[in-house]
């Protein structure tokens, strides 16, 4: 069919499958989440318009496939209903991955979900260059994987020693990895070089010996797939959601300006320049 849009399609979330006319569609899943009501319409799309199944991606997505042309107004229709919305493919944001960050992991230092929503709305399908990916995990231990993504976001604490509340257990010094905590002379003391902001300490204190402040560590210019580099994070931890949006609207907004077409953000801060780029993210950062 030569009046079949397949760049809408795919911009809508319907990739062509090798069998003619047939497509996988693509959902969004915002921040790995989906409620009990979404899982029972898209078993009944699948098992009505598909083959009775659906493909999770490593992204956290849900895919349909063998969609049929015929039936794409319906299905979009009918996943609608249960609050199911298409994802979106080629050049533009796709949709935030996540963990399950401090709702529900002890681990946690930051609400991951609410992140991952307010990034969605502040950037899903916004057209770009090429392709751009966010991540959003809650701490050091990087069950997301923050550093694959082109801009990716780290659940930090920034600690400081409470002497007054100290019972001088030492079991902080025991849960740090960093051996950035010590105990001598009666004080504990902070190597703040070594510390990652992981937090380990302030939820190992029996004694709440610590004042905390949640933080966000941002990373640019991860990539995977053909070519393979981990992002880098140039800034210190970011300690409000305003500053985290200014470098964040920066950053894309980098990308829109100095990318060239099929270019991914990780080759555009190389050609034009990381230093460039870093002085763009310290301004925003400092603003």
């Amino acid at each position: 069919m030569s009046n079949v849009d397949y760049t809408t399609l795919k911009k809508g979330g319907f990739m062509r499958q090798k069998q003619k006319d047939n497509f996988s569609l693509r959902l969004q899943v915002v921040g790995g989440t989906l409620t009990a009501e979404n899982l029972a319409k898209i078993a009944e799309v699948a098992e009505k318009y598909g083959e009775g199944y659906v493909h999770l991606t490593s992204r956290q997505g849900v895919e349909i496939p063998f969609i049929k042309l015929k039936d794409i107004d319906e299905v979009k229709a009918e996943l609608a209903e249960g609050g199911c919305r298409p994802g979106v493919c080629g050049p533009r944001v796709r949709t935030v991955t996540a963990c399950q960050g401090n709702r529900i992991c002890p681990s946690g230092n930051i609400d991951t979900s609410e992140l991952a929503q307010e990034l969605d709305q502040r950037y899903f399908g916004r057209e770009l260059p090429h392709k751009f990916k966010f991540g959003v995990t809650g701490c050091s231990n990087n069950c997301l994987k923050a550093e694959e993504n082109d801009v990716g976001i780290k659940g930090a604490l920034k600690v400081e020693w409470k002497e007054d509340a100290c019972i001088g257990c030492g079991v902080c010094v025991k849960a740090c990895r960093k051996e950035a905590v010590t105990f001598t002379d009666g004080r504990i003391h902070v190597d703040y070089d070594r510390c990652n902001d992981c937090g380990r300490c302030v939820k190992s204190c029996p004694a709440d010996a610590w004042e905390t402040q949640p933080a966000y560590i941002v990373s640019f210019g991860g990539t995977f797939g053909n070519n393979i580099s981990a992002g880098f994070a140039p800034l210190p931890p970011i300690s409000g959601k305003e500053q985290l949006y200014r470098v964040t609207d920066a950053a894309i907004q980098f990308f829109d300006d100095y990318a060239d077409p099929g270019e991914r953000f990780r080759f555009t801060i190389e050609r034009v320049g990381k230093e460039k780029f870093i002085e763009a993210m310290k301004e925003a950062y400092d603003e």
